[in-house]
Order: C-alpha cells, then structure tokens, then sequence
C-alpha cells in the first residue's frame, strides 16, 4: 500500500510552519479557553480578512462549524436550504438536525452549485405555522463535487437571501482552494459577497486541526459563546487552535497550499485527458478529479493507492490533491491509472 495517495486532504501531513507554530506557542503558561494573546491577536487577522465587523470563533471541526452556524441563526421551527449533495446534507450524520433542531430543505443541482433560481421555490409557506419555516440558504465553496462559487454567484444568492428575509451561510472547509482558483481575496468570496456566516476551514488546508466560525452579522454573535460551550467546542487551551489558524490566515501560507493543491489536480487532470478509458467527469475547479474507469480498473488501483469511488453505480471515483501532493505523486499515480484502464 502506497504511504501516499489521493483519498482526502485529511489524509495530508501538517505543514511544517503550522508545526513551528504549535511548538512556538508550546512555551509557558496561558490563560484558557480563549484568553489569551494568540488568540486576541487571531481576532485582529480575521478581522484583516472579513472585515472590522466580523468576530471568530475557534473551534475543532468543519462539522461542528456547520451545526453552530445553524445554531446561532436558527430557531427549531425554521429551516436551512442546501444543495442535495452537500456536505451538511450527506456527511454530517444527521447532526444539523440532531444537535441544531434545524430542518434542511435539499435541491438536486447538476454541478452542486445552488442558483437564485433553483432556491426560490423553496421558499415557500411563509408565515404558515403548520410548515417548516426557511432561514437560512448554506452553500459549500468550494462544492463537494470540486466546483467553485464565483463571488457574483455568491452575490446573486445572498441578495436572494436577504430579500426574503433569509441568511447566507457558507460552509468554508475548502474556502482557501475556491479563493486560488478564482485569485481572489478570502474576504472577496465572503464579506464583499453578502455573506452572514462562515465556517472557515483549515484541517483541510495543512493544519493539524482547527476549524472557526466567522459571524459577519453582530447580532448573530449575542450569546455565541454560549452555544460554542453547550456545543462542546470551547477548547481549553485554546492558543494551540489559535496558533494554528495565525499561522495559515497571518500571511499567505493559506493561498500556497491551496494554490499548490489545485494545481496537482489540474496536472493530474492534464495528465489523463484523452487516455482511453478514463472520463473526467466534473469541471476541474479546485483540488479535486472526478472520473470514470472502465471496470474493474478502480478495484486494481485501490490495492496501491488510497482513494474514494464516489458513486459506485456510475463507476465514479474521486482524485483529492493536497498541499504535500507533489509532482511525482501526480505522475506515478497517472502512469497507474493509464496501466489500470489498458492492461
């Protein structure tokens, strides 16, 4: 079994400056739970990237990011709009309704992107005591089939939101690859687009394990520090989460991993364009391939190298590149592919 593969930027090392970081802050002692100078000054980088108005909230995981989002800008009656395959829909173990006692109201998409057009039917029964009543419209940029949101479709969904009294929350875990893509900002994505609230990524990014939610809307932050407690992810030492995120966000070490991570998949794409046998099956937007093999192809591969088959009906796998894929991960894994599919 090949020690490295293309399973999931989970799968990736820490980088090392992230390491650095850990051992920096790894000196003396510290006020817990937050109050501390780490993570004041973290405070002031998200501010740098969102805007003077935004506040930050470390935290653990991408999932509790997601269920504290809907936490902070939902009630038990109301609802959470999504694309049907996203990630809060498919992969969170029920956990938006189980822990947030929010609804979600799915869409199929054909690039798992939501538009102004597929989300307005979905607003519907306002008012109605005896129906779910819709509040918030989440989307995942980037998505989980690798596409990515440009900031005018960011727009057109928040203007829809607001419109109809709605929220715009974005599920971030991938947001750093969707901003290299598009060579933008972090904050052109977000703050400049209407978002309300975010779920800022980073284990996917190079770190060892932080997450933050971003609140864009000052009300949405009255009693935040509660729910973070009674949803258990109010770290103790806290400054080792901090580090962490200064070490990504206080500077551009953000744009080259994720930077660095799109461009394996666009080699490894470029790599398996045109072989017989292999469909790329998605736009190749960010740091993921999706593909078709003939059968039984996917079977050999998988006793040398780690990966998902997506869809097992369609034959479908995914390709995740990292910040730590290199060139010669992406060309030793292409040379498989092709004698996978032409034995």
């Amino acid at each position: 079994m090949s020690s490295r593969g293309f399973a999931s930027d989970n799968a990736a090392t820490v980088h090392p400056e992230v390491l650095v970081a850990i051992e920096r802050a790894n000196a003396g002692h510290a006020f817990g739970y937050g109050h501390d100078p780490l993570t004041e000054r973290l405070h002031g980088v998200l501010a740098r990237h969102f805007g003077e108005t935004a506040r930050g909230f470390p935290v653990w995981g991408g999932s509790a990011a997601n269920v504290l989002c809907l936490r902070a800008a939902c009630r038990r009656w109301q609802a959470a709009i999504c694309a049907a395959t996203a990630h809060m829909n498919v992969d969170e173990c029920g956990a938006p309704e189980a822990i947030a006692g929010v609804k979600l109201i799915s869409r199929a998409t054909e690039d798992g992107k939501l538009t102004p057009e597929l989300v307005e039917p979905l607003i519907a029964r306002v008012g109605d005591e005896h129906a779910v009543q819709p509040r918030l419209i989440t989307i995942s940029n980037c998505t989980e089939l690798g596409t990515v949101y440009t900031a005018e479709e960011v727009r057109a969904l928040a203007d829809l939101a607001h419109e109809r009294g709605l929220l715009l929350h974005v599920d971030g875990a991938r947001l750093a690859n969707a901003a290299a893509s598009l060579g933008c900002s972090l904050g052109d994505l977000v703050t400049a687009s209407g978002v309300d609230l975010l779920s800022l990524g980073g284990t996917k990014n190079g770190l060892l394990g932080a997450e933050a939610v971003v609140l864009l809307r000052p009300e949405l932050c009255q009693g935040f520090e509660f729910l973070r407690k009674q949803t258990l992810q109010l770290a103790s030492k806290m400054r080792f989460l901090s580090a962490q995120l200064l070490a990504l966000l206080d500077g551009d070490l953000w744009l080259r991993c994720a930077g660095h991570a799109n461009a394996m998949a666009a080699r490894l794409a470029e790599r398996l364009s045109g072989v017989p046998g292999v469909r790329i099956t998605r736009p190749v937007q960010s740091n993921a391939v999706f593909a078709v093999l003939p059968p039984g192809a996917a079977e050999a591969l998988l006793a040398e190298w780690d990966f998902y088959v997506w869809d097992e009906t369609a034959r479908e796998v995914r390709w995740m590149c990292s910040w730590d894929t290199t060139e010669e991960d992406v060309d030793a894994f292409a040379a498989a592919v092709q004698r996978a599919v032409q034995p």
